[in-house]
């Protein structure tokens, strides 16, 4: 099985052109960007990715690229699981898998309703796995589209036991939860948490690290927390502070919110289309709170002495 690095992985965006395609100048432009930014990984073709509206192949030409632009410098995770029907995951997955992904990641919601059972969960799990190539390594993501299912402890230890799952992104918000699950993949499922202001808490609970959409604004924060938090507890309780609470902006018509970012402090060429979210709806006030974000950001690094040798 193979390995998941712990750290930072990125949430990627897909940026398009202004007439609806996939601006592949952008995505090589945003993975080295990532990388720069010290993260461990790339979780590419998921929610953040818009993986709902794409289509199968735009999903399979997405990670291949960039898994080529990557080349091995870091890992990457891909999802690509929107499908309905057990025929047309098994497809999703194997087409995935060929991509050379690191882990296939899978979406709960996808095989079970939310009324349905933990039970109807697991077996609609293992028959998944049994048509599954052996060969495959997977990993599962707490969507919260259509509906968030919210994994329990007790499915976290059966994929462990499965031995065929190496890392799992949790969105469930509570700390307590995460340490339950945690514990409940005993090391073999790595437990990354999305919520930005229990993520020290996680951590120092044996978190593998930060997979969440703030990545997008600001990676290198998260990658210093994740490697530094034990050796330098004061400053990373300051910076978690910071980081917690800026996080509020990912409630501001998210993926637009993280296009105008990096579009304004980064990428002036790249737009701000998204096919989720209506961009034309992005109130001026919004933009004048990226921009305060990025003033804050810039400012409180440098109060914490904290220079990560890229431009902020």
């Amino acid at each position: 099985m193979k390995q998941i690095a712990p750290g930072v992985w990125p949430t990627m965006i897909t940026p398009y052109t202004e007439d609806n395609k996939i601006d592949y100048a952008h995505v090589e432009k945003l993975v080295e960007w990532y990388i720069e930014r010290g993260v461990a990984g790339i979780f590419a073709v998921c929610q953040s990715s818009e993986m709902f509206f794409l289509s199968d192949e735009e999903k399979r030409e997405l990670a291949s690229f960039i898994i080529r632009q990557v080349n091995g410098r870091v890992g990457v995770v891909a999802s690509g699981h929107t499908a309905d029907d057990p025929d047309g995951q098994l497809r999703q997955i194997e087409m995935m898998a060929a991509t050379g992904a690191d882990s296939i990641v899978l979406i709960p919601n996808r095989l079970a309703a939310a009324d349905e059972s933990d039970d109807v969960l697991i077996d609609r799990l293992d028959a998944l796995l049994a048509r599954a190539d052996k060969s495959i390594t997977f990993g599962c993501y707490e969507c919260p589209h259509p509906y968030k299912r919210v994994l329990t402890p007790r499915v976290i230890a059966h994929m462990a036991d499965t031995g065929r799952f190496s890392f799992m992104k949790d969105t469930c918000c509570d700390a307590e939860k995460v340490k339950a699950k945690i514990e409940a993949g005993r090391g073999v499922v790595k437990v990354f948490n999305a919520n930005c202001s229990q993520l020290l808490i996680t951590l120092r609970a044996g978190a593998s690290g930060f997979s969440g959409v703030m990545a997008n604004y600001h990676p290198e924060a998260y990658a210093w927390l994740c490697k530094n938090f034990a050796s330098q507890p004061e400053t990373a309780e300051k910076l978690a502070d910071f980081l917690g609470i800026v996080s509020c902006v990912e409630g501001r018509m998210y993926p637009v919110s993280a296009k105008k970012y990096l579009k304004m402090a980064f990428f002036p060429e790249m737009s701000d289309l998204s096919r989720a979210v209506d961009r034309d709806k992005y109130v001026p006030a919004f933009f004048t709170e990226l921009q305060q974000l990025r003033a804050l950001y810039r400012d409180y690094m440098d109060r914490l002495g904290l220079d990560f040798g890229v431009a902020l």
